[in-house]
């Protein structure tokens, strides 16, 4: 662990900023509908799905006058892409695809996306973008903790780190304890994460006998996964550094579609210059105001090989004014997935009401997992959690106990919580998976 007095990184200067961050909303709006143009004629001329999808709604490139013509247009879900799978969605010939990633394809057929090199560069200029938001210059160290590979994670913040001159550590994945050696080792000053991970390598520098706090890091730039801003002192209390939220899918481009800001840490702001965000009901599909929640949709504005219109990407969140970027509008923390729903006898729930919950009661660690069974005519959920080491029988039973109540309270189901001892739970090495249905 670094010896050195461990100092916080500080937000860029206005001349550091990109242009289009320093374009007022007028110009942002302006850019949008002329890119939102060229978009749509592009994708309706070259990916047979949307000229399809066009003609059968009877909308043309033509009636895309103002932004809020965007409602004519249909939707794409991840189904769309799947039955166009591997490539019936590129709108450029292969031999102007410079790359290709996919989705995890945990539940069916990975989603395919490509990229011209014209993309991978936007895409590398938006990942140096966000990590700039969230205080990384040039010559520091970056440990990428993200998976390389047909994910886009790794190598899509690799290309942003290297494009804002910083240091890249390509570490990867899994191998937990060479994380702890080479954070020890080569004190980077910044670590890229899911969330969930960044617990599983603060609990390995713990039990090397390491304090996490006197670390090197001065910040994580976590995302992958919804967590909440619960989770996020906890790793600040821990690590002594600044957790901020990266944004981002494959099927819109990867991470960095959106990033926190070091100077307000108060929703990723969404890089409206590259992307066009709508919030939606996601039973009526009709478009919902800034500051209400729902589903979140994107339109990309200037992808070559890949061009998505009103992509659904089941992520639930709301739309705000810009702060630290005024031209540009933030989006809250995700909460949750409208596919991550937890129907429980009639009451909705996410894994992420479950977390807020968790981190504020004393003895409970964050570490947990939602199990779903039907033991009889009604489903039970049972959350099973560590207790954190410092928690005895007695006080292990108090925290069980906050818990049940606190949930029936808050969020109005009874559930079994199950104490487990400390480091029972298997660990992130990526991807956290809460949910395990046993029905």
């Amino acid at each position: 662990m670094s010896t050195l007095t461990k100092t916080r990184l500080h937000a860029p200067s206005l001349d550091e900023l990109d242009p289009e961050e320093r374009m007022s909303r007028d110009e942002i709006l302006a850019l949008q509908l002329l890119r939102l143009q060229q978009t749509v004629r592009h994708a309706y001329a070259n990916v047979p799905l949307y000229t399809r999808k066009f003609d059968a709604v009877g909308v043309h490139p033509d009636d895309i006058r103002t932004l809020d013509d965007v409602a004519l247009l249909p939707f794409t879900t991840k189904e769309d892409l799947r039955q166009s799978y591997p490539f019936g969605m590129f709108a450029v010939p292969m031999d102007r695809v410079a790359r290709i990633h996919t989705s995890s394809g945990t539940t069916g057929l990975p989603t395919v996306v490509g990229y011209t090199k014209d993309d991978l560069r936007n895409w590398a200029g938006l990942v140096a973008r966000s990590l700039r938001a969230a205080g990384v210059r040039p010559g520091m160290k970056v440990h990428n903790a993200y998976g390389y590979g047909l994910f886009t994670g790794g190598l899509g913040a690799h290309a942003g780190i290297e494009a804002l001159g910083a240091v890249a550590i390509p570490m990867s994945g899994g191998q937990t304890n060479k994380q702890v050696q080479m954070i020890n080792d080569f004190e980077p000053d910044v670590i890229l994460s899911t969330p969930s991970y960044l617990l599983t390598i603060t609990d390995a520098m713990v039990a090397a006998g390491l304090d996490p706090r006197r670390s090197s890091l001065k910040a994580g730039v976590l995302g992958a996964e919804p967590w909440t801003n619960q989770l996020r002192l906890e790793l600040e209390e821990r690590l002594d550094f600044d957790a901020l939220d990266i944004y981002g899918l494959s099927e819109v481009m990867g991470p960095g579609v959106g990033s926190e800001c070091l100077e307000s840490k108060d929703g990723p702001h969404l890089w409206e210059d590259q992307f066009y965000p709508e919030i939606i009901d996601g039973e009526t599909r009709k478009p919902l105001a800034d500051g209400d929640t729902g589903e979140l949709v994107f339109t990309s504005l200037t992808k070559q090989a890949f061009p998505v219109i009103r992509y659904r990407t089941r992520d639930l969140t709301r739309l705000l004014p810009g702060t630290a970027r005024p031209g540009m509008r933030r989006m809250e923390k995700i909460t949750g997935r409208n596919d991550d729903m937890i129907i429980l006898r009639g009451v909705n729930l996410f894994p992420t009401q479950i977390e807020e919950i968790v981190l504020s009661i004393e003895h409970l660690s964050p570490h947990f997992v939602l199990e779903l069974t039907r033991p009889g005519r009604m489903d039970e959920l049972t959350v099973r959690i560590e207790r954190h080491e410092h928690a005895d029988g007695a006080s292990s039973d108090t925290a069980r106990a906050a818990l049940i109540a606190r949930i029936k309270d808050q969020i109005g189901s009874t559930v079994q919580v199950e104490i487990a001892e400390p480091g029972t739970l298997e660990r992130s090495a990526g991807k956290l998976k809460r949910v395990y249905d046993l029905r």
